[in-house]
């Protein structure tokens, strides 16, 4: 065979298995995969959903307010919009600490920050590995991640936001 024939067979092949990469469902043969965020919360370890959060800060200067709202930490700063921050120790049922390092604002309309302690990794994992916990220990965490390291109780942004706005319903009907 000559080297005209030989190269216009590879062309011929080339072209065939470009046209049929078209034909072929992409990632069938892959788990679906899930980002995660892994955190620590009072010492213990948590998992976040990437897709739940819109934004990770750290060391962000958080302003006080009078409230009556015990989870409410106060109001900071993102990206020219006044956002509330719940620490996450006292919605999860931990005693409250200071000021905690790290944050996460949420996705979606209800813009909310989420102050925990220590952001630990970024992690890419089966979806698989997000399973639902029969027992859960853990307000606001009804699955388990898990991740290399071992299972994390994963927590529920909706469901997070959901109990804060509860909390607001219930602090704005005590006011006088």
């Amino acid at each position: 065979m000559s080297d005209d024939a030989r190269l216009s067979t590879r062309a011929a092949d080339l072209r065939r298995e470009f046209d049929e990469s078209f034909s072929r469902v992409a990632g069938r043969d892959e788990a679906p995969l899930e980002d995660v965020l892994a955190i620590q919360v009072a010492g213990d370890g948590y998992a976040l959903r990437l897709a739940e959060c819109a934004g990770l800060f750290a060391d962000r200067r958080v302003a006080a307010l009078p409230t009556t709202v015990p989870e409410l930490l106060g109001l900071v700063g993102f990206r020219a919009t006044l956002v509330p921050v719940y620490d996450l120790r006292a919605l999860l049922g931990y005693p409250r600490g200071g000021t905690p390092r790290w944050m996460v604002s949420t996705a979606g309309d209800a813009l909310v920050a989420l102050a925990f302690d220590a952001f630990e990794a970024h992690l890419r994992v089966e979806r698989s590995l997000l399973v639902a916990d029969d027992a859960p220990a853990v307000p606001h965490a009804p699955r388990v991640a898990r991740l290399p390291g071992g299972a994390r109780p994963l927590i529920s942004v909706p469901s997070l936001l959901a109990a804060i706005e509860a909390m607001a319903r219930r602090s704005r009907s005590k006011e006088p």
